[in-house]
C-alpha cells in the first residue's frame, strides 16, 4: 500500500488511514515528506515544517474542515491518478 505522510496533530486521520491499510508516516522532517506518495496537513500552518521548496512530487491534502473519512476518500482519489 501507499506511504502517506500525516501531520502529527491529525491522529484521527492517521488511525483511519492505517485501518485502510496505508503505511502512515508522521511528518517531522522534510525527509519524511519526500518519501511519501501523498501528504496530509492540518492547514493551520500553510508552510508546514518550514518547508520552502516542495519536497514531495505527490499531492498535499489540506485536511482543514474535513472528517477523517473525507480525508481518506481524498487520499484514495488523489493517489489513483
Amino acid at each position: 500500500m501507499a506511504k502517506i505522510g500525516v501531520e502529527q496533530s491529525l491522529t484521527d486521520v492517521s488511525e483511519a488511514l492505517s485501518e485502510k491499510g496505508y503505511e502512515v508516516v508522521m511528518l517531522n522532517t522534510e525527509q519524511d515528506a519526500s518519501q511519501c506518495e501523498c501528504c496530509v496537513i492540518s492547514g493551520q500552518d500553510e508552510n508546514v515544517m518550514g518547508i520552502q521548496d516542495p519536497v514531495i512530487k505527490g499531492p498535499v491534502i489540506d485536511a482543514r474542515g474535513m472528517s477523517a473519512d473525507e480525508v481518506c476518500r481524498e487520499v484514495e482519489e488523489r493517489i489513483r491518478h
